[in-house]
């Protein structure tokens, strides 16, 4: 019926197509964050494990005669670079240093040559030593012992169970922080920082339950492995909640950025940075992913060795998260309107309209 009307004065009528073809350039401008995502995800993951091989990976030949020497020398020298060979003058100075994770593997010689492994620190490191050693007693015609001097617990076999924790717990926080700072804009900061916290410590609570009673990744130091897990999720969620003040859309990409494609590579729960490229074993000294892993590496198999700095680690991601939304606090704060002044009206009329309303 309309179709026959005139149109108003002053309007125009929009071009036929305009309204899709508008549509279609926001489709096309967001399709760039999946793309962006996906060479991100490509370039970090098979940057950091498409081909993994050892570099200055400590092992210790155990003895002090001049055939220990010898043969430390000529593994050294033979590996160009990928072992860092050295000699201890007894199996309980090898020992000790495997606890420490100062080394990876132990060779002693001799007739019926072992090989001490601790794979608490890495399974994958561990193979690699092994692969290494089990040549060197093939030489001598000997069978190789290998024995592992800090097991993993029966429930997580490959020593592998903490990173796939990790994931979980990042998965938990990144994509609580795109619904708060998604749905939840509208609300206060002061509010967006309390649902951080509430959901920080509902995600460590899941990934406890997953660890201990669900999975049993780990057979002991269950409180100490949910302190370490809401440390790590709540500084993902106080940073991600700040981040969205300043960059908007681009959040999960950002946040994808710093929480997966650069925390999973560099964290050491597939791959330590012995056997990966120099980058991501830079990441790995002092971000947050490898610090929840070797914390809770640390903490469960090694006594606690180390444990401080990679609880520092952890706190100061979370400081960071305090100083990120510190700062779109006072963002947010410029940026809101000043409310317009109202007057205040005269005592007399004030009295008139509580009278009115029998206040």
């Amino acid at each position: 019926m309309s179709a026959g009307l005139p149109s108003a004065p002053g309007t125009a009528s929009a071009p036929a197509g305009s309204a899709p073809a508008g549509a279609l350039r926001h489709v096309l401008g967001h399709l760039l964050t999946p793309l962006l995502m996906c060479v991100g995800m490509g370039l970090a993951y098979l940057g950091a494990f498409h081909a993994p091989q050892p570099h200055d990976l400590r092992v210790d030949v155990v003895g002090s005669g001049p055939s220990a020497q010898v043969l430390a020398q000529t593994l050294h020298d033979k590996g160009d670079g990928a072992l860092d060979v050295r000699t201890v003058p007894d199996r309980e100075t090898a020992v000790t240093a495997l606890r420490e994770q100062t080394s990876f593997g132990a060779y002693l010689p001799g007739d019926r040559p072992e090989l001490l492994v601790a794979s608490a620190s890495s399974d994958t490191s561990a193979m690699a030593v092994e692969k290494v050693f089990t040549k060197v007693a093939a030489g001598q015609d000997a069978p190789l012992k290998v024995t592992d001097a800090a097991p993993v617990s029966d429930g997580d076999p490959t020593g592998q169970g903490v990173f796939f924790l990790l994931v979980a717990l990042s998965i938990g926080s990144y994509a609580s922080v795109a619904v708060i700072g998604g749905a939840g804009a509208v609300l206060p900061l002061r509010i967006r920082a309390l649902l951080a916290a509430g959901m920080s410590l509902a995600v460590s609570l899941v990934g406890t339950v997953f660890a201990g009673p669900m999975f049993h990744l780990v057979d002991r130091g269950l409180g100490g492995v949910w302190a370490m897990s809401w440390l790590y999720s709540a500084g993902i969620l106080l940073i991600g909640v700040g981040l969205h003040t300043f960059l908007r859309r681009w959040t999960t990409l950002g946040v994808m950025v710093l929480f997966v494609m650069l925390n999973f590579t560099s964290s050491g729960g597939i791959y330590r940075p012995e056997l990966q490229p120099g980058f991501f074993g830079a990441l790995h000294a002092f971000w947050n992913g490898a610090g929840f892993v070797e914390g809770v590496r640390s903490h469960v198999y090694f006594d606690g060795h180390a444990l401080g700095g990679h609880l520092l680690t952890l706190a100061l991601w979370l400081l960071a998260g305090v100083a990120v939304m510190a700062c779109a606090g006072l963002a947010e704060a410029r940026r809101r309107p000043a409310a317009p002044a109202v007057p205040a009206a005269p005592a007399a009329a004030e009295e008139e309209m509580e009278e009115t309303v029998g206040v």
